[in-house]
C-alpha cells in the first residue's frame, strides 16, 4: 500500500509503509508529473457533429469579439475568466462550463441568443403529437368482481 500526498509546497510524499517503530517511512519527491498519472482528468468524448458545432460556436465568438475590436484581456476580465479560459471558449472546448459561454455572450452583449437555443424543436413537437392520442382505459372493476375471480380460482385449483 503506498499513501500520497501533495504538500503546498510542491511537495509529493510517497508513504510506503511501517518503520518498526511504528512511524511512516516517506519519500519526498519534487516531481509535479507524477501527480498527473495518479490525478488525471478525461472527459467523455463528443459525437463527431457535436464537436464540429462546438468549434464552430466558439469560432463565432471570436468573431463576434474580433468585430467589436475587443482584446481577448478584456473580454475575459468581463467575463471573470482567464484568458486561457477564453481560448478554449474560442476554440470551443468541451470541458469548459456552459456558463462560462454565456458569460462570454454577455461580456460581447450577446445573452439574448441564449433565448435562441433549442428554441425550434421539431423532433420534440413531433414526438409529443404523436403521444397525444385519447387513452382510453378498461372500466375499473369493483370489489365483487375481484372477489367472484379469486373464488373461481380457488375452485379450478
Amino acid at each position: 500500500m503506498v499513501l500520497v500526498l501533495l504538500y503546498a509546497d510542491s511537495q509529493i510524499r510517497y508513504f510506503t509503509g511501517l518503520h518498526r517503530d511504528g512511524r511512516y517511512l516517506a519519500q519526498c519527491r519534487n516531481d509535479l508529473a507524477k501527480i498527473n498519472l495518479i490525478m488525471g482528468r478525461s472527459t467523455p468524448s463528443l459525437v463527431p457533429r457535436v464537436a464540429r458545432l462546438l468549434d464552430d460556436f466558439g469560432a463565432l465568438l471570436k468573431l463576434a469579439r474580433l468585430r467589436r475590436k475587443l482584446s481577448a484581456e478584456t473580454v475575459a476580465q468581463r467575463a471573470g475568466i482567464t484568458r486561457r479560459t477564453l481560448s478554449k471558449v474560442e476554440k470551443g472546448d468541451s470541458a469548459v462550463a456552459l456558463g462560462v459561454y454565456a458569460r462570454v455572450m454577455q461580456a460581447l452583449r450577446l445573452e439574448n441568443d441564449l433565448a435562441l437555443l433549442a428554441k425550434d424543436d421539431e423532433l420534440g413537437r413531433k414526438l409529443q403529437d404523436a403521444g397525444i392520442v385519447a387513452r382510453l382505459r378498461a372500466p375499473k372493476r369493483s370489489s365483487r368482481t375481484v372477489r367472484r375471480d379469486n373464488e373461481n380460482f380457488a375452485d379450478e385449483a
